[in-house]
């Protein structure tokens, strides 16, 4: 047997690697930051922010879980994310299934319409789409945002989707066919398991996009009433003081799930994205 010649490591190799370890430790800082903030209080924060904590300070996890709305705006950002996450798996697969294995005009002018969504910016038509939420009697609850939701992540939803289903083989749709499984039935039966990656690849990236975001719940939920956790945060941030140890408390809390949820799909995640980009 020939034995493997190890290839010398290069002036180029180390500048790489140097590279993306000051990249990695400027990603990774902010989170440590954040993690050493929230065990601290707020005047140890503004004393010296960069010192770590004397002790174990949980005083602001409590107030903020007994004390405030947080509990509810947590509750809040879960039913909009899992709302949201669930109804895109349920028609978005469904949607770049019928426009890649129907081979018609109309279809191809349906996809180029879902990519026309993607090139206007939420700010250009954020207007009217409210007032609209407020004819339908959807303005002020939970059900609105679900919809903007995913009605907005159609169109990457759809390229990401038609791209994975290129690679998958006609043949094994035929052969159920053949058996008597109805159209319905081929999809759900043979094609969705096989979508797992690139399921778990829009599952993670519309479901933090819409975790933490901002505006949506800021302008289409009720005042007075609690509404996510990025919002309620944002009530923490006064014009002459900011109660930041709650402020970092808050968004230690709201990294859990995220970490969670990343780090069990993140194969898939990585599998799909890769796949998507080979395929399309």
């Amino acid at each position: 047997m020939r034995s493997k010649v190890k290839k010398p490591i290069t002036s180029s190799d180390m500048v790489i690697l140097v590279v993306t370890l000051i990249l990695a430790l400027i990603f990774v800082f902010p989170i440590f930051f954040n993690i050493m903030s929230a065990f601290k209080t707020n005047a140890q924060i503004l004393r010296d922010a960069l010192s770590f904590p004397t002790g174990v300070y949980l005083d602001s996890f409590k107030y903020l879980l007994t004390e405030t709305r947080y509990p509810q705006a947590m509750a809040n950002s879960a039913i909009l994310t899992l709302g949201s996450i669930a109804a895109m798996v349920l028609i978005i697969p469904m949607a770049a299934y019928a426009i890649e294995r129907t081979n018609r005009k109309w279809t191809n002018a349906v996809y180029v319409f879902f990519l026309f969504g993607m090139m206007i910016p939420f700010q250009v038509y954020m207007i009217p789409l409210f007032k609209q939420l407020k004819l339908m009697g959807l303005f002020g609850s939970l059900i609105g945002p679900i919809f903007i939701y995913v009605a907005g992540s159609v169109g990457f939803g759809v390229l990401l989707f038609t791209s994975f289903l290129k690679g998958v083989p006609r043949e094994i749709e035929e052969s159920a066919e053949i058996d008597g499984c109805s159209r319905m039935g081929i999809f759900w039966r043979v094609v969705f398991p096989l979508l797992g990656p690139v399921t778990a690849s829009m599952v993670v990236l519309q479901g933090l996009g819409i975790w933490n975001d901002f505006l949506m719940p800021m302008l289409a939920l009720p005042s007075g009433q609690a509404k996510t956790m990025v919002v309620e945060l944002f009530y923490f941030v006064g014009e002459f003081s900011s109660r930041w140890d709650m402020i970092f408390a808050g968004t230690t809390m709201s990294l859990v799930p995220v970490l969670i949820a990343f780090l069990s799909l993140q194969k898939y995640f990585v599998k799909g994205v890769s796949s998507g980009a080979i395929k399309g």
